[in-house]
């Protein structure tokens, strides 16, 4: 009979724990609702963005805690960058972002500007240093310099420049969930993607 009273008290103790692991996470303390949410696809996938800067030295320390996160997700939570726009750099490497993506490179090469800006000191801070290094992966110059002054990348910039506007991104790295509950970076990026992880749950919808 004993052995039966503390097994139930032991269930008892862990289900007050998971109510007050969840309780931890706060509206307006931990994470926080836009004034001006953007709209988001009712097909049953939570969108998570990420706003990030590649020569912002947090997000590269980010990048492999955002990637083994997104790894483990199911279908129904979608991943998404969108890198920010404040001003001329920014919006050159964002063009940089968006020409990767439409040239279709592998997702590596983001990670290699990443690294080329942290690790090798090249800020690349003008097309002629972006051509030079997107050469070293197969692209030639005249490619990639039709591509980041293409009508599609520059669109997709703008967006972003809209985006980042409504939203009041004003830091990064930052999680935005379904374009509405914004999570910025306050202690370690562990705690910052368990934030993550429950307002995801909250979005999810109730079977």
């Amino acid at each position: 009979m004993k052995y039966f009273l503390r097994q139930n008290l032991v269930i008892l103790l862990l289900a007050m724990f998971a109510l007050d692991t969840s309780a931890e996470y706060r509206l307006g303390v931990d994470y926080k609702i836009v004034d001006n949410p953007m709209p988001v696809k009712r097909d049953g996938i939570v969108e998570v963005t990420e706003s990030f800067w590649y020569g912002c030295k947090a997000c590269y320390s980010f990048e492999p805690s955002i990637n083994a996160w997104a790894a483990k997700q199911n279908n129904d939570v979608k991943l998404i960058k969108i890198p920010i726009t404040w001003g001329g750099i920014h919006q050159l490497h964002a063009s940089l972002f968006y020409t990767i993506e439409a040239l279709n490179l592998d997702k590596s090469t983001h990670t290699a500007v990443f690294v080329a800006i942290h690790k090798e000191g090249n800020f690349l801070s003008n097309p002629k240093a972006i051509q030079d290094f997107l050469e070293k992966f197969g692209v030639a110059p005249e490619v990639s310099i039709q591509y980041l002054n293409s009508f599609t990348v520059k669109q997709r910039v703008n967006r972003g420049m809209k985006y980042g506007r409504q939203l009041k991104i004003s830091a990064v790295p930052m999680i935005i969930v379904d374009g509405k509950y914004i999570i910025e970076s306050k202690g370690s990026y562990a705690d910052m993607l368990k934030v993550v992880d429950h307002v995801v749950k909250l979005q999810k919808p109730s079977t």
